[in-house]
């Protein structure tokens, strides 16, 4: 029997995802319309780096979906039923690939992306790969009706929560009762990633973690492949009451894991809402905290794990796009750069925790273990070098995100150095 008349029969879309893997010889890749991960071809491990990213985090990078939208691919798969070839975006680790939209009953249900690293698809493949796609979408449609027989009534509806993927809010609270699934008045959602595949087994220490918690009551959770999503419960009447749980919560983890594997945890927190409309946003924000960690690789604990404080970290992926397609370099930093290579002063990394102390000259010694007036001078070398002025709010705020780009991305850093050379 052919790979297309097999495809055509399967209603498992994990297979079904498989099968074309195999006849395409190419990594595929399957994410529903918010692009978010609904099967992946685990037999091929050749990923480039952003779908690696999407099959930790289990959803395309955001700044990719930006720069998709900008360049009106999401709005030519709506309208062309034809595969579209996206071309490659190599400072973001996107390679070229194949990308069509699964339809059923006239909607988006999903995109189906093929990697072409090493050659591209010829007609009959493209052909092959638009003659299945109706039934991926088919079967993408069932996974959201139909209930896993895998999963038990309360997953389910906690799920439907999540992806926001219910009618009237008086239905579901009726179904919720009946399942015994109590919902909470005021949550934050918090979610496990883990850095790499090979640290799955580090989602089974945290169910147990859980299972043992003295919060465990107000602890609902649900397990993926590369996560764990919790849902914690706080004080009807106290405001930010689950923020402090996560926080509690993530120290008890901190406390029953040795150090070193604590940090091959991503781990994020989504805002405190009180209506389950939102329960979907809480999770997308903690999902966004976890996206943002994994994009600058940060030193730990360097980051915040909450979306409320991320602040300027929401903004360095977009500026890291910006600054490596128009070839940008910031020369006051380039002359730090190339003085501290020179001779070896250490003038970069002084200004970088300067600027993270606010400017507060007794903080910043203490932490570089520097004496005042030795800070004094290196701040003066600073300025004597550079147009840097520290009375400028908006200089130090430009400076701020270029420093953190530059210490937390390691491609960033090596792009400043080779425009040395």
């Amino acid at each position: 029997m052919e790979i297309k008349d097999l495809i055509l029969q399967t209603d498992d879309i994990h297979k079904a995802t498989e099968l074309i893997s195999s006849k395409l010889e190419k990594p595929v890749i399957i994410e529903n319309k918010n692009f978010e991960l609904i099967s992946y071809s685990a037999s091929f491990d050749d990923f480039d780096q952003t779908q690696q990213k999407t099959i930790l985090s289990k959803k395309c990078p955001i700044f990719i979906i930006d720069r998709l939208k900008k360049e009106g691919i999401v709005q030519k798969l709506e309208r062309n039923p034809d595969p579209i070839r996206v071309h490659p975006i190599e400072e973001l680790g996107f390679e070229q690939r194949i990308v069509i939209a699964a339809k059923h009953l006239g909607h988006t249900m999903a995109y189906i992306w093929v990697q072409e690293s090493d050659h591209r698809m010829n007609q009959e493949e493209l052909d092959f790969l638009e003659e299945v796609t109706p039934h991926l979408g088919k079967l993408v449609y069932d996974v959201y009706t139909k209930v896993n027989a895998k999963e038990g009534k309360k997953e389910k509806l906690l799920w439907q929560l999540l992806h926001h993927e219910y009618g009237s809010e008086s239905q579901f609270r009726h179904e919720a009762s009946l399942a015994k699934l109590n919902l909470p008045e005021r949550f934050s959602v918090l979610v496990f990633s883990v850095v790499a595949p090979q640290y799955t087994y580090m989602l089974d220490y945290l169910e147990k973690t859980i299972e043992r918690s003295n919060f465990r009551k107000r602890i609902q959770f649900l397990k993926s492949e590369f996560q764990i999503i919790l849902v914690l419960e706080g004080n009807k009447d106290e405001k930010f009451s689950s923020r402090r749980l996560a926080r509690a919560f993530i120290e008890d983890v901190k406390e029953d894991t040795q150090e070193d594997n604590f940090y091959n945890y991503l781990i994020g927190v989504g805002k405190e809402y009180t209506s389950l409309y939102f329960m979907r946003k809480s999770f997308l924000e903690a999902l966004e905290v976890i996206e943002t960690a994994n994009f600058i690789s940060p030193r730990p604990e360097s980051m915040p794990r909450e979306f409320a404080e991320l602040g300027i970290y929401r903004y360095l992926a977009s500026l890291y796009e910006k600054n490596s397609s128009e070839d940008y370099y910031s020369e006051d930093l380039l002359i730090l750069i190339q003085n501290d290579a020179e001779k070896q002063t250490d003038l970069l990394k002084t200004l970088e925790v300067y600027m993270s102390n606010n400017g507060k000259g007794k903080q910043t010694a203490q932490e570089l273990f520097i004496h005042p007036n030795t800070l004094n001078y290196r701040i003066k070398q600073i300025q004597d070098l550079t147009n840097i002025d520290f009375s400028n709010f908006n200089m130090k705020a430009y400076l701020y995100t270029e420093l953190l780009l530059l210490n937390n991305v390691e491609a960033y850093y090596q792009r400043y150095k080779s425009a040395l050379q």
